[in-house]
């Protein structure tokens, strides 16, 4: 199948964790002020238990799904200029939206890496298009050269749906609530790539409140990016290869794994070290995976089973 040649963009180096999103608040709902515009028109919002059926649509229309998340304002202003674009392709894709923290088995699928996403679907395939924010003058050429390999495949129907005022509306300007003074010091620190700063920003954070759930993960995630800044990734993966029993080595490739996506490869390594290690080395090793678990999130369907593995691991 022909695929359009979409631009390259800038990947976020920090792989699985998306800083940009760090500390702050979640959006309202689709259709709330300061959340993403309502669905209508030739937009359609979709969850895993409909998702077989866009896939069964894309043989007759192209689909282009949108991968956000509600703690990325990111998501919020592509989903508007993407909306825009789909009233004004009058059908000639329809635009999916699917936020990720609801159906993560759809991220999966798609091996998202960062939000936001853009894929499309043709034909029952999926044809990556790019990541990121992209400003509509630039998603145009993308979606002009995906509506040229859908016609190569004749995939040329209409999408269903029709005018759509809310989708042709210029997005509301989104402000988003103030983040208490020491995370917003973090989050200033980490946009200076001063982590040392982020981390005593946030270890503040919860000594004043050790309750902080957004100040504990924000510690995880930053104290990560720490411990593998500068990291030679092959010479790590050759020394924890070359030393099973070197303790150092094997937490730096799980953190590793986590930072590039790779988290059940990560867990499942720290767990078999947990069982192959006694006192202090044990104890090193589960306090690292607890704090991977605090960088990953609890809602992710993969912490969850780790825990469990890590609790028979230990008992």
């Amino acid at each position: 199948m022909s695929q359009p040649s979409s631009p390259q963009p800038r990947f976020d180096v920090r792989g699985a964790v998306d800083l940009a999103a760090l500390g702050r608040p979640a959006a309202p709902p689709p259709g709330a002020p300061g959340g993403l515009p309502p669905a209508g028109g030739f937009v359609v919002d979709i969850a895993e238990a409909t998702f077989p059926d866009l896939v069964q649509s894309s043989m007759d229309f192209p689909v282009v799904v949108l991968l956000w998340s509600s703690r990325s304002p990111e998501s919020i202003e592509l989903a508007a200029g993407l909306g825009a674009l789909a009233a004004q392709y009058a059908g000639r894709f329809q635009l999916a939206r699917v936020d990720i923290d609801v159906s993560p088995q759809i991220a999966t699928a798609f091996q998202v890496q960062q939000v936001p996403t853009v894929v499309a679907i043709l034909a029952g395939q999926p044809v990556p298009l790019f990541q990121g924010a992209y400003p509509p003058a630039q998603i145009a050429p993308v979606l002009d050269q995906l509506l040229a390999a859908a016609a190569t495949n004749g995939v040329t129907g209409t999408a269903p749906g029709g005018p759509d005022e809310t989708a042709v509306a210029e997005p509301a300007e989104i402000v988003e609530p103030p983040l208490p003074p020491l995370h917003q010091a973090a989050y200033d620190a980490i946009e200076n790539d001063d982590l040392q700063a982020a981390i005593d920003a946030y270890s503040q954070a919860l000594r004043e409140n050790p309750r902080d759930d957004m100040a504990r993960a924000g510690l995880a995630q930053v104290g990560l990016l720490q411990r593998t800044a500068g990291v030679n990734l092959a010479a790590a993966r050759t020394a924890a290869a070359d030393g099973p029993a070197d303790i150092d080595a094997q937490l730096l490739v799980a953190d590793l794994d986590v930072l590039g996506g790779n988290v059940d490869d990560a867990f499942a390594r720290l767990v078999d070290l947990v069982r192959a290690t006694t006192a202090e080395d044990r104890e090193r090793v589960r306090v690292r995976l607890v704090d991977l678990f605090e960088v990953v999130g609890a809602d992710d369907p993969r912490v969850p089973a780790a825990r469990r593995a890590l609790a028979n691991a230990l008992y």
